[in-house]
């Protein structure tokens, strides 16, 4: 079955907007995409929902204008800013001795159930890094295992109510439902990562315009992920003070002459700030100077982020930078002398069917990812923010919203808060019916066999 879906990228500077058409395959066609200045927004986060609405309408209408069609819901990124993570683990049996995605949906509600989260936050997602059937550790997919007891450990990605509430109001005034929420740095690595890196380990770290987002993989699961109030905006602010021109002039300055290798003498004219008519000579060396300061700033803040994760020794396949800061002339020779020399790359989304060229740029990472998202590109196994669990290449039926009517469904994370107990890990270890019968039958078959042997 054909789906259209909509993804809205809410970056720090930029709304991106992309329509595409995905097939019963899970094929991808870019149909459509739009774009406009991110206003109402501060550090990823919505500051003015007016403002922020209008912004996400423009590219939203544009969007729809190159593709031709009308969306009613969208998949929506979400700024790293205000998310706190935290792991978790959960324990279940399995009464038929055979594991399947009903048992894995209620492991992973069990540990998102024994998470302590605080009453302010709510979950974005819950991504299992290891399950374990009976003893055995680090199985890739449980499904279809024989085995009496299924574990597991997550790691749960959480960010403020008021962030999340925020987000919804505003892609609601600009006229679509949020049909689920991605973390903007986890969208980014499903864009740009290749099955080796994950599997290897790797840090993906999106350098944007106000904000940097980081995701560390190992052995195919996210393992951990942060959130940097850094980004190139930054180094138009410095030169505009150092050089002591308006903004716009500053930002031109770093487009133009951005660069982290050897500099000129070169003097270039700018204008200054306060006064439009008058202007001063300034040396591109200063210019250098400047930018070099910050960027390798930048990456020392990244650098001790990856070394606070404790996985610095996972990620076989090194670092992965993309982002819009990345088109800096030079940064991955720095990258690579402020990571104590792993392997560095500088990513672009992953091509796709009807790319247009502006998307092909490592700005619009988050982007591309929140459309492979939709067509199943994710972690073999998550709940969403929907506290629904996804699978890879499932349609989103795979798991329905928990009926309450049937105590059989439900998973210990949907019980009452109030004198709480693990129901599910009850119910399992208690023999059904069924069992009970065969069990009475038995042991009268015994005492039957042994009268007539006695007799």
């Amino acid at each position: 079955m054909n789906r259209t879906v909509l993804a809205i990228d809410i970056g720090s500077t930029k709304i991106a907007a992309i329509i595409a058409d995905i097939d019963e395959d899970n094929n991808i066609k870019i149909t459509g995409a739009g774009f406009s200045k991110a206003q109402g927004l501060k550090k990823g986060s919505i500051t003015n929902i007016e403002l922020a609405s209008k912004s996400i309408k423009h590219a939203l209408n544009d969007a729809k204008r190159v593709a031709g069609t009308e969306l009613s819901s969208a998949i929506v990124s979400i700024s790293g800013a205000y998310t706190k993570s935290l792991n978790s683990s959960g324990i279940v049996n399995i009464p038929n001795k055979e594991i399947s995605t009903k048992e894995i949906n209620r492991v992973m509600h069990t540990s998102l159930y024994n998470a302590n989260i605080p009453n302010e936050y709510e979950v974005l997602h819950t991504l299992p890094y290891n399950f374990k059937v009976d003893d055995q550790d680090f199985i890739e997919d449980p499904a279809g295992m024989n085995a009496s007891r299924l574990e597991v450990e997550t790691h749960i990605i959480t960010t403020q109510k008021s962030n999340l509430n925020n987000l919804r109001k505003a892609v609601k005034a600009a006229g679509v439902e949020v049909e689920n929420i991605i973390l903007g740095g986890y969208a980014s690595a499903i864009a740009v990562l290749n099955e080796d890196e994950r599997e290897l380990g790797v840090a993906l770290v999106d350098m944007g315009g106000s904000t940097s987002n980081i995701v560390i993989h190992s052995g195919n699961a996210v393992r951990f992920n942060d959130f940097l109030g850094v980004g190139s905006n930054h180094i138009t602010n410095d030169l505009s003070m150092a050089l002591h021109t308006p903004l716009e002039a500053a930002n031109t300055v770093k487009i133009t002459y951005g660069s982290l290798n050897e500099p000129t003498n070169d003097l270039i004219e700018l204008p200054v700030i306060g006064d439009e008519e008058a202007s001063h000579e300034v040396s591109l060396d200063v210019v250098h100077n400047v930018i070099y300061a910050r960027v390798e700033e930048t990456l020392m803040i990244i650098a001790q982020s990856i070394e606070k994760s404790g996985l610095k020794n996972h990620i076989g396949a090194g670092v992965v930078l993309t982002g819009g800061f990345t088109k800096m002339e030079g940064i991955r020779d720095l990258a690579v002398a402020i990571f104590d020399n792993v392997p560095v790359r500088l990513a672009k989304p992953m091509e796709l069917d009807g790319l247009f060229d502006t998307l092909r740029d490592p700005s619009y990472s988050t982007a591309i990812g929140l459309v492979k998202y939709a067509a199943g590109n994710f972690a073999p196994y998550e709940i969403d923010v929907n506290k629904q669990m996804r699978h890879r290449n499932e349609i989103q039926e795979q798991t329905k919203p928990i009926d309450l009517s049937d105590t059989s469904e439900i998973p210990v994370a949907d019980v009452a808060d109030d004198n709480r107990v693990d129901i599910k890990n009850e119910l399992a270890s208690l023999p059904s019916k069924n069992e009970k019968k065969s069990d009475e039958a038995g042991t009268m078959s015994k005492i039957w066999n042994w009268a007539t042997q006695l007799f």
